[in-house]
């Protein structure tokens, strides 16, 4: 009879998100689309990460980030979002923040702006709609930095 222990498995790595001392990696989730925060937090507490807060405009980011500072390992921004946008929220965040870890969410066709994020200081970008693989693969490759 075969038994479990028999049988190698995939899911025997630990998720991305727990750091390597144990304990989850808490992100804060920027983004005016309800449905891109509920998709991102479904992709972050399947890997066991942990959302810090989320907020609907730059400004409640902004807001939320100096909130939680310093218990938060990770910021997603979306860049386009309505009373501030994400340009000048990642701006604000750095100026209290300098080691902030920022990854900016775009729609395709925003490379200019994302262009202008990573000189500003953000860390990486995703491109929605988003993909669980790529998602995951930039946040990893910014928190291991």
């Amino acid at each position: 009879m075969i038994v479990k222990s028999d049988m190698p498995t995939i899911n025997d790595k630990t998720p991305d998100g727990v750091r390597p001392e144990g304990g989850s990696y808490r992100v804060l989730v920027i983004d005016d689309s309800m449905f891109v925060v509920k998709q991102l937090s479904q992709i972050f507490t399947s890997e066991g990460f942990e959302i810090a807060g989320t907020a609907a405009d730059g400004a409640q980011g902004v807001e939320k980030y100096k909130e939680l500072h310093p218990n938060v390992d990770l910021v997603t921004l979306d860049i386009t979002m309505p009373v501030m946008d994400g340009v000048t929220a990642l701006e604000k965040i750095l100026e209290f923040d300098k080691n902030a870890k920022v990854i900016m969410a775009s729609a395709l066709g925003k490379e200019d702006v994302v262009k202008k994020s990573l000189l500003l200081g953000a860390k990486s970008y995703i491109i929605k709609p988003l993909d669980r693989k790529k998602v995951l693969e930039r946040v990893v490759s910014v928190l291991k930095r």
